[in-house]
């Protein structure tokens, strides 16, 4: 992977703006502001390496989900900082096969095997940049290339294959997203899910999710509207929305039919940082691993503590030998039960440093995105860089369509 500098589109923030970026640019601790979505450097990658990545995820996401059937057997409810009945309702999802519709693996990669630093099955982020303003960047400034991204037409083909099937009741889907959340990244995101359900053909509500109530006679939940909730997207952590008011009637099982939620609940054990040491343990020197542990640094020299139900980097520690003082990232997360992972820089290219956000829709391979930090912790501040696959053509509509049906 390369990166190059280029010239940003004339009234590139209007463009991207347009296409639904709310925040085309971050502000800064000192009250300055920088872009967030920095189009004025590129990452190019080959074919090869594309593949690659697309073979490590696919067996990347496969063993998460080995790891969350083990997870529910080897953990208490207590030990993963999670309501009291939670993993009884995970096992039961596993169970079920709930539907599950997307995640991301943040990737460590300095060109040989990328290393796995964790995965967000619950509430990714990142995904209408991934999917619609990178593509729209790269029709306008390499209109010939090709991209590694087939995020949105896989949205769109999941959401139509289990229209078709009959999996949504009415035919009809609400979404909720927190409004608490006030950047806009929440709302932007799930703004976009719908879209893609929409096109699918499926009639949408979005609500936030301090909107939601219960309907005791009925004994299920309504929208604002009083509509009765049957298939709900949310961008929101089951953490959260388990100890939330309303969660005492998901874990008491009161619902006369319960919410199909997507995420489901057993998506729970691919967010939280428990998952790393499980993977270790189960999947031992794995190229794509890295060594982890819970509670402990175990036998790690240099390590990366996280806490279980971490976001945007906070309250991460580092420690390396070189440094004398560890590196802490604050931030409002509980830090009593803290997971070590052994320290694995990300590749600097020219100071930035770079992390590989990699798609996963309907447990294949979708596309990635890269980020660049300034520092060692990918954060809240870090920019969003378009990529390309260099000197690849782009293929016809027959062949795209082709990769989609495999």
């Amino acid at each position: 992977m390369w990166r190059h500098s280029i010239r940003p589109r004339p009234g590139w923030k209007d463009k991207v703006v347009e296409q639904g970026l709310v925040f085309p640019m971050t502000d800064m601790p000192d009250g300055s502001e920088r872009p967030y979505w920095n189009e004025s450097a590129w990452y190019e990658v080959t074919m090869d390496e594309v593949l690659h990545l697309e073979r490590v995820t696919e067996e990347l996401y496969q063993m998460c989900k080995h790891a969350a059937s083990v997870m529910v057997t080897r953990f208490s409810d207590d030990q993963l900082g999670l309501a009291s009945g939670t993993l009884s309702l995970v096992q039961q999802s596993l169970k079920r096969e709930d539907l599950s519709v997307y995640a991301r693996f943040d990737l460590a990669w300095s060109g040989v095997e990328p290393k796995m630093l964790e995965i967000n099955g619950d509430t990714p982020t990142g995904l209408l940049e991934s999917a619609v303003i990178q593509w729209n960047w790269l029709e306008d400034v390499f209109p010939d290339a090709d991209q590694w991204n087939s995020v949105h037409d896989r949205l769109v083909k999941w959401w139509t294959e289990r229209r078709t099937a009959g999996a949504f009741p009415g035919n009809e889907a609400h979404f909720f997203n927190s409004g608490s959340e006030t950047t806009g990244e929440e709302a932007m995101t799930v703004a976009y899910l719908r879209d893609t359900a929409a096109m699918a053909g499926l009639a949408t509500y979005g609500h936030e999710i301090e909107d939601l109530g219960w309907e005791s006679a009925q004994r299920a939940f309504v929208d604002w509207g009083g509509r009765k909730i049957r298939t709900a997207f949310k961008l929101y952590p089951w953490e959260d929305m388990l100890d939330d008011e309303f969660g005492k009637y998901i874990l008491a099982g009161v619902e006369r039919e319960p919410v199909q939620w997507i995420e489901p609940i057993w998506k729970t054990m691919l967010s939280t940082k428990a998952i790393l040491p499980v993977l270790w343990e189960l999947y031992p020197d794995h190229p794509n691993l890295l060594p982890a542990y819970l509670g402990s640094p175990g036998d790690l020299l240099e390590w990366v503590a996280k806490p279980l139900h971490g976001r945007e980097g906070s309250n991460i520690r580092i420690h390396t030998i070189a440094e004398p003082v560890d590196h802490i990232q604050s931030g409002p997360y509980d830090t009593d039960t803290m997971v070590y992972q052994e320290w694995y820089p990300l590749p600097s290219y020219e100071g930035n440093r770079a992390v590989i956000g990699s798609w996963v829709v309907d447990g294949v391979a979708a596309g990635m995105m890269v980020r660049e930090s300034d520092g060692p912790i990918t954060d809240y501040y870090a920019r969003f860089v378009p990529h390309a696959i260099g000197t690849e053509a782009r293929p016809d509509a027959e062949t795209i369509q082709s990769w989609l049906n495999e």
